[in-house]
């Protein structure tokens, strides 16, 4: 029996993470799990797994839960978090935590040797070689999550190094792929993504392409391919999750449709496959499948995490941060949904790109670039 700890499990991933967890009987034990301010529901999810010892990170939240709870039950913030990893005995870690906060989490997990079912790809982003030296240090796996790159996972374990010539990425396009005038867009409207239901933030992120941007860094890290092997292509049916190229012609795509238990099961189910509650593909009743490029001038969050990811160093760590302050004003009604690059843009243009040497260096640089962002958003309001 596989233990599994699952961080952020009453976020969308989280929540089906559990439910894949249900399913799989004796093969999959739950014995811990976190959230950040929902205590309620954490509450509702470990009375009916079972679960002795949750983590709460907002100190509010994390007080009136540990009030409902038995004592030592309750585990507070981020060193809740570290201790729950710690004393679970778990063999493995899903992280699905929102944001910057979830890089914390793995390299606890990593640093002791624990696996990662990586659905944080900010973990990656801003930790980028960081992270990936620290696993091969600990002999720890990261195992992806998100569905391209569970994708990409499944396509390039068959191929011997060197056969692979490039990998492509698919985006849905979002809500506004044929909108030819992104000004004037509402919360409401950013947030009614045409496929995945998701969270606030990377619903938004979506909908500017950001997200397809921090899979693409995300993508780099991972496989240890360089950008110029990894492309974007808009497929509104979100049933090619991503394909490969290989040297001899040939290329390899990773079909179905969207449905995140698929990828989910896969990473905590791995090396094996269990079954899923999901139909088979029926190509004949989809009809057709279709391809585009992305148009960067529209959206340009997407070109903005390229040349990010290029530079190196702190450089994805302050587009990150830059976003997760710009996403959060616009969800706020601060700021309009085009003003959204814009301080990405301007916060990476005032902060230069150095290598880090250690995590606290990019600790100190999300600060700094956090700091920086919020200081344009009033020249951004519309």
């Amino acid at each position: 029996m596989k233990k599994v700890v699952v961080l952020g499990s009453t976020g969308s991933i989280g929540e089906q993470a559990l439910e894949v967890i249900q399913a799989a009987g004796d093969e999959l034990q739950l014995v811990g799990i976190s959230a950040h301010s929902r205590w309620e529901r954490a509450c509702e999810q470990a009375d009916a797994h079972g679960v002795e010892r949750l983590a709460i990170t907002d100190p509010g939240a994390a007080e009136r839960c540990a009030a409902q709870r038995p004592a030592g039950s309750v585990l507070a913030g981020e060193a809740g978090i570290t201790e729950l990893i710690a004393s679970s005995g778990t063999d493995l870690v899903l992280n699905a935590v929102t944001g910057a906060a979830g890089l914390g989490p793995t390299i606890v997990a990593l640093s002791q040797g624990i696996d990662v079912a990586l659905a944080n790809k900010e973990s990656l982003v801003i930790g980028g070689e960081l992270v990936t030296t620290l696993a091969e240090a600990s002999g720890a796996s990261i195992i992806p999550v998100d569905s391209e790159h569970s994708a990409l996972f499944q396509l390039i374990r068959s191929e011997r190094p060197g056969t692979v010539e490039k990998l492509v990425l698919t985006a849905s396009g979002g809500p506004f792929r044929e909108r030819a005038d992104l000004t004037g867009v509402t919360v409401e409207e950013a947030l009614a993504h045409p496929t995945w239901d998701m969270g606030g933030r990377i619903t938004i992120d979506s909908a500017t392409l950001f997200n397809k941007g921090l899979e693409l860094i995300e993508a780099h890290h991972l496989f240890g391919v360089p950008y110029d092997a990894i492309d974007v292509v808009v497929h509104p049916q979100s049933i090619v999750h991503s394909l490969v190229h290989l040297n001899d012609g040939a290329s390899l795509a990773h079909l179905g449709y969207p449905d995140m238990r698929v990828p989910i099961s896969y990473a905590l189910h791995f090396p094996e496959r269990a079954d899923v509650p999901v139909p088979t593909l029926d190509l004949a009743s989809v009809g057709s499948l279709t391809f585009e490029e992305p148009d960067l001038e529209r959206f340009p969050c997407l070109r903005l995490a390229r040349e990010a990811g290029e530079a190196g160093g702190t450089a994805p760590c302050v587009l990150n941060a830059a976003d997760e302050v710009a996403v959060e004003a616009f969800l706020g009604g601060r700021i309009p949904f085009t003003a959204i690059p814009e301080v990405i843009e301007r916060t990476l243009a005032e902060i230069p790109a150095v290598v880090p040497t250690h995590f606290e260096d990019l600790y100190a640089v999300d600060a700094e670039a956090r700091e920086r962002a919020r200081s344009f958003l009033e020249g951004a309001v519309a």
